[in-house]
């Protein structure tokens, strides 16, 4: 029996929004339902605390043991036990009902500790493979919860709980389920979102723009550009696209990219966890490039989650890709019932009620109701 299962509900979460994004959304759902969220995370985790108000947020060490050196390697682990020590304190101290790690280095440190100390805890994962930090823990928590119906490298267990909740989305993102996709219409302006991230920028900043500049003077004449790029790049784009005619906006960051989404009439973006489940849920259709340099490709996998019931066209960064591009949006702009189709298959996949499911399985656990059975 959990003796602290009205105890708070801790989230070890950090590094990338990708990880950040649902254990906020889940944070949110859990306050709605009145129960306390600490956050634990590291100090990159920290530049996202303004998405967890009126919660408790700890930071501890944390680090990426895959160094280039020996040297490096050992400093990372160092790094990894003393925030297991901390962990384990802040633990010890809060009494938490249940620990949930979404994956990512930053987590790790909390999900060993959780492990030592017996507490009920588990994984989300957000791809479509098991991360490589999930996997280190994957066999010693009480249950695993998916994105996906399909994911890669989960433990053969059969008495593990495995439980298909989705991906959380912010909320800002689940107000476009019952906003309506609106095809575009001949000779109107046709709205395209460009992102990258931060693991894909640079070549969207360079390839994109040369895509752009070959479709016909109408073809360019009909853009409505948004488009994230390096603070570095910003320039040399946004000088392209003026010489080319084409009407675009340009900026390293926008805060308020869901509604952009909402417009958009074709996105075209990385293929990371969040950005499939968001754009799954808002029901958009994107052409997908997956970052060649993911671990374990994992978001080509992600990718086909979307590709494989045409809800999205899957390009590969490679040589070419610039020309192949521009010939698959010109086929896009003459096709808007192309855009509509790939828009209601991408919200067939979509899963908005992924926070409260997933919320659901957190406080199972926090009672002992989980199905199944797994390391104590």
């Amino acid at each position: 029996m959990n003796t602290h299962a009205n105890g708070p509900i801790m989230l070890a979460a950090g590094g990338t929004g990708g990880h950040v994004f649902p254990a906020q959304a889940l944070a949110a759902e859990l306050d709605r339902r009145g129960r306390t969220v600490d956050i634990v995370t590291d100090r990159r985790g920290e530049d996202y605390s303004d998405r967890f108000p009126g919660q408790t947020i700890h930071r501890i060490a944390a680090a990426t043991p895959s160094g280039r050196t020996l040297v490096g390697k050992v400093m990372a682990m160092a790094r990894i036990a003393q925030g297991t020590l901390q962990a384990r304190r802040l633990i010890r101290r809060v009494e938490p009902a249940a620990v949930v790690g979404f994956g990512g280095y930053p987590a790790l440190p909390t999900m060993l500790a959780a492990i030592t100390l017996s507490v009920p805890r588990m994984v989300h994962e957000q791809n479509a493979i098991l991360g490589k930090a999930n996997r280190l823990v994957a066999g010693r928590v009480n249950a695993i919860a998916t994105s996906f119906p399909v994911t890669k490298a989960l433990p053969e267990n059969e008495d593990l709980p495995k439980l298909v909740t989705g991906n959380p989305v912010r909320d800002e993102v689940l107000a476009l389920a019952a906003r309506p996709y609106k095809a575009p219409e001949a000779e109107q302006p046709f709205e395209l979102l460009i992102f990258g991230g931060s693991q894909g920028a640079r070549s969207f900043s360079e390839i994109i723009p040369r895509a752009l500049l070959e479709l016909s003077d109408e073809e360019r004449r009909r853009l409505r550009v948004t488009q994230q790029c390096r603070a570095e790049d910003l320039d040399m784009v946004r000088w392209i696209y003026d010489g080319a005619g084409i009407e675009a906006e340009t900026a390293t960051f926008f805060t308020d990219l869901p509604a952009r989404m909402a417009t958009a009439h074709l996105v075209i973006a990385r293929s990371g966890a969040g950005t499939v489940s968001e754009l799954a849920v808002a029901g958009r259709p994107s052409v997908l490039v997956p970052y060649p340099h993911a671990t374990d490709d994992h978001q080509t996998r992600n990718a086909e989650v979307l590709s494989s019931v045409g809800g999205a066209w899957v390009l590969a960064e490679a040589e070419g890709m610039a020309a192949t591009l521009t010939t698959h949006l010109a086929k896009l702009m003459a096709g808007p019932e192309l855009l509509a189709d790939a828009a209601r298959a991408a919200r067939g996949r979509g899963q908005p009620d992924a926070a409260a499911v997933l919320a659901d399985v957190v406080l199972a656990l926090a009672n002992n109701e989980l199905p199944g059975r797994a390391p104590g």
